[in-house]
């Protein structure tokens, strides 16, 4: 049995075989958490089909998780703690930040900017939201390869795509979509940098539920994995990749 296989459970491996090809899943977060899935598509992979799926059969916000060291790197701060630094300027912005208690599913957001690449015209429509995912994923490559990047030059700040910063601890620390989703990266052996969009139901408006998802992704032939899947597989792989 190869390491692979001994680590990851089937639908781990088939997440890790499409992100390797660049392919879209479906990532259900955890069972009394959001109870959301969401589409997540390495982002150096995405194509304007791709935002238009998000889009049109997710119907959530577009983002883009990032890893916790790259996000440092390209001095991309927590949106809560820009804020922060903001109120000391304006006081009245301080009511409005999110504090310890707010959020009904974890302790805190994982929002970070929302930028636009400067080659955009307006930002929005699907083929420069997908320039913008795939430059966001070009600037953690190189940055993460000790690459010089100058993150102000390339991209400008507000935009249209939402940046999510990873908690440096990943799923030890937090478990949102934002972790997973790098978390399976980092096992992927791909850039850290995936687009995720959460799936609405059509008829209610809510989240779409995991039996529909499940129905969904064998549909459209994606693979869908479960956050509890990740978190179980990343703990070992963090094990066999600390030596």
């Amino acid at each position: 049995m190869s390491v692979d296989e001994y680590i990851f459970a089937e639908n781990v491996r088939k997440a890790i075989e499409s992100f390797k090809a660049g392919n879209t899943i479906l990532l259900f977060d955890m069972e009394g958490r959001e109870e959301e899935t969401d589409f997540a598509i390495p982002a150096e992979a995405v194509k304007p089909s791709d935002v238009r799926l998000m889009r049109k059969e997710g119907g959530g916000l577009i983002c883009v998780s990032l890893d916790a060291l790259a996000a440092e790197k390209l001095g991309l701060p927590l949106m809560s703690d820009l804020l922060i630094s903001a109120s000391e300027v304006d006081p009245s912005i301080l009511k409005t930040i999110e504090k310890s208690g707010d959020l009904k599913y974890d302790s805190r957001s994982s929002f970070s900017l929302w930028v636009n690449h400067r080659k955009t015209r307006t930002g929005i429509p699907d083929n420069d939201r997908a320039l913008t995912i795939n430059e966001v994923a070009n600037s953690v490559k190189k940055t993460l390869n000790a690459e010089p990047v100058d993150f102000g030059i390339e991209f400008r700040t507000p935009g249209h795509v939402a940046l999510l910063r990873a908690a440096e601890g990943l799923t030890n620390e937090r478990c949102g979509q934002t972790e997973l989703s790098v978390a399976l990266a980092h096992m992927s052996g791909i850039t850290p940098a995936v687009a995720i969009c959460e799936i609405l139901d059509d008829h209610s408006g809510t989240a779409l539920s995991k039996k529909k998802a499940i129905e969904l992704s064998n549909k459209k032939e994606m693979v869908f994995v479960e956050g509890s899947e990740i978190v179980e597989a990343y703990e070992t792989w963090k094990e066999l990749n600390s030596y």
